[in-house]
């Protein structure tokens, strides 16, 4: 700013003679002011304040400016996918919305911690959707919350990504329901599988164009082989994006033998017969990753690779082993000796039709090496997940895999009866219910209408329902348990303390304790728990475990960690609010009910500390009394 004078020429209060030309601020050109005001010190704060304090630079910042545009940018990079480049845009009212986005989400997602605490969280997070907002201000925000303090906000990010999780699988059920609403032609099995694949992954990054440019390179590298072979050959001249056909059957098997050789010899790619029923099989992206795969996701990396070379091949819905099938003849007929039939989880072999019924050991119709729809492609593909979910150990990954996977095949075929009565008995069994339970007793009532003859399965399913609604208008005061009730003395252990199971070795975080073993005669007879020293008659833990389970734990197989570690439990952050360095800190809820554990977990871990640094200082002294 110009120095303060008095009158035209007069010294001023250091007794100097200012120069009358000196410049103020404002008199600085507006692209010069605009350069000084995106200097990346300042804040959204500065630019209000700088804004408030005359016309000029309030003009300066106008919301259609670059100063406001810079802010926006600044604060929130992941949102220019969202702007064409240089597009005009009202950056001030972007950055207002956005601003008062993520104060209502975070306030949301408080707010369902909370709510949630003492049942498991269903996908059914409608009142973010009926907040109204930009829907990549949501997705911003929550990724925001997400990528903040690793150990930190656990509850928090708990939350968010649950409520994340349920947004992009909306947004992919939608994509999903129009993909199937095309016409058959015009349905790729390619991207019904990248959409199931996004469907079970919403988490990561998985897109259609990343999945084809890696195909791509694929492409290239059998193009590569097959201009070797033969310069001529009219799959080189065929363009991405092209669905031209090579129709001469010595050209089309030429292609054959390079896709052969660059998948299965150069890259590797092999069917994963050690690991079949692993979800990640079933994965296009993981497919990729990995080069194994089970026979449908490999069929169909294969297809449309060779699809991409101008050679058709058709999905065959074959029983426990999905194949291809290649005309040997002019097209449309439909006789099974007319067509070779591809493995492409053996490594690209082709058979005929009776060594396709040696590969599974029986007699087949023919009806089943018939071509299939892409829809049908599909339905086996979740219908693989879904099987997998249904063999799972019972634990949080496996209900998750299982209630995705219904999602998915119901979307695909809705009026099948046997997996709308799974969903029902699944919500059932999970305590999963909807924030308006009317959704369960819709499922119920559909099924009803489809098949009268559940009428008994339906309406046990409609009574306990009922009988929930009823338990939610008069919900239980959960129990409060505090260590220093005579009844509790034995308990050693507090809530947030991370332990090594004495006889299995893993590694847990308690969540939960009581003075005796609460389970079932059954399970203590099945645990044995009778063969323990103290038996059923000592303090049982609620423990998370490493591995992603939940177990029930016996005091005396229970010893503190000697150097305790985070526990990668996906429930982490429902109990707990930080992690603090040697013990979790349990967050509002648990300490609800546990109101007395913290003080004892944070005296137990420091003496643990001081312990752990004594044995060091120990330990240092002798190698120095060695060295000496």
């Amino acid at each position: 700013m110009a120095t303060p004078v008095d009158g035209e020429g007069q010294p001023s209060l250091n007794g100097t003679i200012p120069d009358p030309q000196t410049k103020k601020l404002t008199d600085l050109p507006t692209e010069l002011l605009e350069h000084i005001l995106c200097f990346p010190v300042l804040k959204h704060v500065d630019i209000c304040n700088v804004s408030c304090c005359c016309k000029r630079l309030h003009d300066v910042c106008h919301g259609r400016g670059k100063v406001w545009g810079h802010q926006y940018k600044l604060r929130w990079p992941r949102l220019q996918r969202f702007y064409r480049q240089n597009e005009s845009c009202d950056w001030l009212r972007e950055y207002k919305t956005r601003h008062r986005v993520g104060i209502q989400i975070r306030r949301t997602v408080e707010s369902i911690s909370k709510r949630f605490f003492t049942e498991v969280v269903s996908n059914h997070f409608a009142e973010i959707e009926s907040l109204g907002m930009p829907e990549h201000f949501c997705e911003d925000e929550l990724l925001f919350i997400l990528n903040s303090d690793k150990r930190k906000s656990l509850t928090l990010k708990y939350y968010a990504k649950k409520i994340l999780y349920f947004l992009r699988q909306q947004n992919i059920l939608k994509s999903l329901k129009n993909f199937l609403e095309k016409p058959t032609e015009q349905q790729s099995a390619l991207e019904g599988a990248v959409l199931v694949d996004q469907y079970c992954n919403p988490l990561a990054d998985v897109t259609l164009d990343s999945i084809s440019a890696q195909l791509d390179e694929i492409t290239e590298k059998v193009k590569k082989m097959l201009r070797i072979k033969n310069p001529s050959h009219p799959s080189l001249r065929i363009a991405q994006g092209n669905c031209s056909v090579v129709e001469d059957f010595e050209l089309q098997r030429q292609v054959i033998c390079a896709l052969n050789s660059v998948l299965y010899e150069q890259l590797q790619y092999k069917g994963n017969e050690c690991d079949y029923y692993n979800p990640l099989n079933s994965y296009i992206h993981q497919v990729l990753l990995r080069r194994t795969g089970i026979p449908i996701s490999l069929s169909v990396l294969y297809m449309t690779l060779a699809q991409r070379l101008g050679v058709q091949l058709e999905p065959v819905n074959f029983p426990n082993h999905f194949l291809l099938r290649w005309c040997q003849k002019p097209r449309g007929s439909e006789d099974i000796y007319d067509f070779v039939y591809i493995d492409a989880f053996g490594k690209g072999k082709q058979l005929t039709a009776k060594e396709c019924e040696y590969l599974i050991g029986h007699q087949v119709t023919a009806d089943y090496y018939s071509a299939i729809s892409t829809t049908e492609v599909l339905l086996r593909m979740v219908g693989n997940l879904l099987n997998i979910g249904k063999r799972g150990e019972g634990n949080e990954k496996s209900y998750q895999l299982l209630r995705d996977s219904l999602d998915l095949y119901l979307t695909i075929n809705p009026d099948n009866v046997q997996y709308l009565l799974l969903q029902a008995r699944l919500y059932f069994h999970l305590g999963i219910w909807p924030e308006k339970v009317r959704i369960v007793l819709d499922i119920l009532q559909h099924i009803q209408a489809l098949d009268p003859s559940q009428h008994g399965a339906v309406g046990y399913l409609v009574q306990h329902t009922l009988e929930h609604i009823q338990h939610k208008k008069h919900p239980v005061t959960p129990e409060v348990k505090r260590r220093s009730a005579p009844e509790h003395l034995e308990v050693q252990y507090s809530v947030g303390l991370i332990m090594k199971h004495k006889r299995s070795g893993y590694n847990c975080v308690i969540y939960g304790w009581d003075p005796k073993c609460t389970m079932s005669p059954e399970w203590i007879s099945t645990m044995r728990v009778h063969q323990l020293s103290n038996g059923a008659n000592q303090p049982f833990y609620n423990v998370l475990v490493q591995d992603g389970t939940c177990r029930y734990a016996a005091q005396e197989n229970l010893e503190p960690h000697s150097a305790p570690l985070e526990i990668g439990h996906p429930e982490v952050g429902r109990y707990f609010s930080e992690f603090a360095d040697t013990y979790y800190v349990a967050n509002e809820e648990l300490q609800t009910r546990y109101p007395e554990d913290m003080d004892e977990t944070l005296n137990f871990a420091t003496e643990t500390l001081q312990s752990i640094k004594e044995i060091h200082l120990q330990y240092h002294q002798i190698n120095t009394f060695t060295f000496l």
